[in-house]
């Protein structure tokens, strides 16, 4: 199967299962552009009301918008990673609807390990991403740089309930960068990455 097969494949697959996301990131979009708007500052008082025209949204709110659907795509995917990890399963989360399966890949391979080991999470991260990078094009693409604290974001036994033991020299804030893709109207994480360095 070729990359653009897969792809095909991939999104064939996604917007099947896209469809309740895809309406929150519509929401949201719509909230932000009501948000942007704002009644002008000069007295129309004493003038007849100007003939209604339509505008074509300015670069900025355009650029607004994607960036509150991609934020909303990418905090949606560490909310069902959070709660995959919670009980080291991806049955019951939406993981699927915002994230790839090549991104998928590498989380279900850490529940497997965490099912064979008997272990889950409590608690969740703590994230502060910031969209970085957007580039438009046949398939638009963006970068986002986030903090994640996993202060209180625990690895315990399943059966106990205590806490596994874990290196002194892990970092407990690190930096992660994500690529996320436009499929359709749905912004979809590709690849998460954690980087080897503290924040």
């Amino acid at each position: 199967m070729t990359a653009t097969q897969r792809r095909s494949s991939e999104h064939k697959i996604a917007a099947v299962r896209t469809q309740k996301h895809a309406i929150s990131l519509l929401l949201a979009s719509s909230l932000l552009a009501l948000a942007g708007c704002s009644d002008s500052d000069s007295d129309t008082s004493s003038r007849p009301s100007p003939t209604p025209t339509t505008l074509s949204p300015s670069p900025s709110s355009t650029a607004d918008a994607n960036e509150a659907a991609i934020l909303a795509s990418y905090n949606s995917s560490w909310d069902a990673q959070t709660k995959a990890y919670s009980k080291a399963s991806l049955a019951g989360t939406d993981l699927k609807k915002s994230t790839t399966l090549r991104a998928l890949f590498d989380i279900e391979h850490d529940l497997e390990v965490m099912r064979k080991a008997g272990q889950v999470t409590t608690g969740k991260p703590v994230i502060n991403p910031k969209v970085v990078k957007v580039t438009i094009g046949k398939i638009p693409t963006a970068t986002v740089t986030d903090c994640i604290d996993t202060t209180h974001w625990i690895l315990i036994d399943k059966a106990s309930k205590k806490p596994v033991p874990l290196p002194s020299t892990r970092l407990i804030k690190y930096v992660s960068t994500a690529t996320l893709e436009k499929w359709g109207k749905t912004w979809m994480v590709t690849e998460l990455t954690a980087q080897e360095q503290a924040c």
